[in-house]
C-alpha cells in the first residue's frame, strides 16, 4: 500500500512539471479529502455495524430472521452514526468537486471494510483480494490526478439554468420512461429472476439523485459563504427531487438485496450507478468541454482499473467463504437463508443494515 501511495505521489510531480497540467483545484482538494473521510467512515462503519448485530444475536433473535435486537446494541449505533457522518462527507464533496471525482471514489470504502474486517473480525482477505484492493487505488490515483477543475457557480439559479438545458432535460426524460418500463411492465415479469431490472432502477433514479444533491450542496455552500440561496424555488425544487430519487432509490436497492445476493448485487449496483452518474454529470456540468481527450482516456482508463479490482474483490471473497465463485453468482437472498451462506456480506456502496 505505501509503495502505491509512493508512486501516486511521483505520478503528481510528473504531472505538475508538465505543460497540460496545472494542478487540482482548492475546490477539488477539498472534495477530494471530504470523499476520502466519508470512504474511511462508511468502510468502517460497516465493521463497527457488524460486530455489533454479532453482539446482539447472541443475546437476542439475529436480524437475518428478523429480529430487532440490534437496536438496544450501544456498539450498532456507533455504527449507524459512523456511517451517517460519513453520508453527510460524501454529500459535503458533491458541493466542492465534479461527481466524475466524487463518485468512483466510493470504491475505497470497500477497501476499508475489507482491511478491517481482515484485522478486527478475522475474514481472511484472499491474495487476489489484495490485488483488488491495489487496483482500485490506483484506478482512484488516477481519476484524482486528472478530474476536471470544478465549474464555477455563482448561484443556484445558474445550476438550474444547466438542468433545464435541452441536453440535459432529454437525458432526464430518457430516464424517466426507461425507469417507468422497468417498474410497470419488466419488475412484474422478471423482478424475482432477473438482477438488472431492480438494479436497473436504482441505478437510473440514483443518476439523477447525484445531480439534485450536488446542486443542493451547492446551495447550501453558497449560503453559508454569505450569498443566501434559500430564498430561491429552485432550492426546494433541488431538495424535493432528491427526497423522492432517494425513497425510490432505496425502495427498489432493499427488494434487489433482499432477493439476490448481495455479492452479486454490490459490484453491478456500483458498476451502473457510477457510470450513469459520470455520463449524467458530462451532460449536465459539461465536465469533459474543460478537458483535453487524452484526460479523458486516462480518466476512463482509471475509473475501469477501479471497477476490475472492484469485482476481483468480491468474486474473490467468495473463495475466502469457502463457496465456489461460480455457485455464489448463482446465489439468491433466499439461498443464503437457507444455509449456503451464513457471513454477512459488506456491501460495496452505502447501505443500511
Amino acid at each position: 500500500m505505501s509503495s502505491v501511495i509512493i508512486s501516486a505521489m511521483a505520478a503528481v510531480a510528473a504531472a505538475e512539471s508538465s505543460d497540460g497540467y496545472k494542478g487540482m483545484s482548492s475546490d477539488n482538494v477539498k472534495g477530494l479529502l471530504l470523499a476520502l473521510s466519508s470512504s474511511f467512515f462508511i468502510g468502517a462503519s460497516f465493521i463497527v455495524k457488524k460486530k455489533g448485530l454479532k453482539k446482539a444475536g447472541a443475546s437476542g433473535v439475529r436480524a437475518g430472521v428478523g429480529g430487532y435486537s440490534y437496536l438496544y446494541e450501544p456498539l450498532w449505533w456507533v455504527g449507524m452514526t459512523t456511517m451517517i457522518v460519513g453520508e453527510i462527507a460524501n454529500f459535503a464533496a458533491y458541493a466542492f468537486a465534479p461527481a466524475i471525482l466524487v463518485t468512483p471514489l466510493g470504491a475505497l470504502s470497500i477497501i476499508i471494510s475489507a482491511i478491517l474486517a481482515h484485522i478486527i473480525l478475522k475474514e481472511k482477505l484472499h491474495i487476489f483480494g489484495i490485488v483488488g484492493c491495489l487496483l482500485c487505488v490506483v484506478g482512484s490515483t488516477t481519476i484524482v490526478l486528472y478530474a476536471p477543475p470544478e465549474r464555477e457557480i455563482e448561484s443556484v439559479i445558474d445550476v438550474w439554468n444547466l438542468a433545464t438545458e435541452p441536453g440535459f432535460l432529454f437525458y432526464a426524460l430518457l430516464v424517466m420512461i426507461a425507469m417507468l418500463i422497468l417498474i410497470f411492465y419488466f419488475i412484474p415479469l422478471y423482478g424475482q429472476t432477473h438482477i438488472m431490472v431492480y438494479i436497473g432502477v436504482c441505478s437510473l433514479v440514483g443518476s439523477l439523485s447525484v445531480m439534485s444533491v450536488k446542486a443542493l450542496g451547492i446551495a447550501l455552500k453558497l449560503t453559508l459563504s454569505g450569498m443566501n440561496q434559500l430564498i430561491y424555488p429552485q432550492t426546494s425544487v433541488f431538495a424535493l427531487i432528491v427526497a423522492a430519487c432517494v425513497v425510490t432509490q432505496m425502495n427498489y436497492l432493499n427488494k434487489a438485496l433482499d432477493t439476490f445476493n448481495t455479492a452479486v448485487v454490490s459490484p453491478i449496483y456500483y458498476v451502473m450507478f457510477t457510470s450513469l452518474t459520470i455520463l449524467a454529470s458530462v451532460i449536465m456540468f459539461k465536465d469533459w468541454d474543460r478537458q483535453n481527450p487524452t484526460q479523458i482516456v486516462t480518466e476512463m482508463c482509471g475509473f475501469a482499473t477501479i471497477l476490475s479490482g472492484t469485482f476481483l474483490l468480491h468474486r474473490t471473497k467468495d473463495l475466502s467463504d469457502g463457496l465456489p465463485t461460480s455457485s455464489a453468482m448463482k446465489l439468491t437472498k433466499h439461498d443464503e437463508e437457507n444455509g449456503f451462506e451464513d457471513q454477512e456480506s459488506i456491501p460495496l456502496r452505502r447501505q443500511d443494515s
